[in-house]
C-alpha cells in the first residue's frame, strides 16, 4: 500500500490551485457545496474533492462551473503564474504551435 506522504499520490498544486478558486467562487456567491453539486449532477463530496485538489477538474466540469458562476475559465487560474513554489517551477511547457 502506497504511503499517503507519498509525492506520487500528493495532489498536483495546479489542480489544488484551481479547487481553491472555485471553493473561493462558491462562497462568494453563497453557494453551498450541494447546490454546486446539483447543479452539476454530482455529488457533494465531488465537490469537496474538486475543491481539496484530490479529483482534478475535467474540462468539461470546468466548462459547466465557469458558466454556473458566470466566470471566465481563465478565473480558476488566475495568480496561478505568480504562486511561490506552485510545484510546476521548472517544468517545460511543451510546445505546441
Amino acid at each position: 500500500m502506497a504511503d499517503r506522504d507519498d509525492p506520487e499520490r500528493s495532489p498536483n498544486p495546479v489542480d489544488v490551485h484551481v479547487g481553491m478558486r472555485v471553493r473561493m467562487r462558491r462562497k462568494m456567491k453563497g453557494v453551498s457545496q450541494e447546490a454546486l453539486a446539483n447543479q452539476l449532477k454530482l455529488t457533494f463530496q465531488q465537490v469537496q474533492k474538486y475543491e481539496r485538489g484530490s479529483n482534478r477538474i475535467s474540462a468539461s466540469k470546468l466548462f459547466d462551473i465557469a458558466r454556473f458562476f458566470k466566470v471566465e475559465i481563465g478565473y480558476f487560474f488566475d495568480g496561478l503564474g505568480d504562486a511561490p513554489a506552485s510545484g510546476m517551477a521548472g517544468r517545460p511547457v511543451a510546445d505546441i504551435g
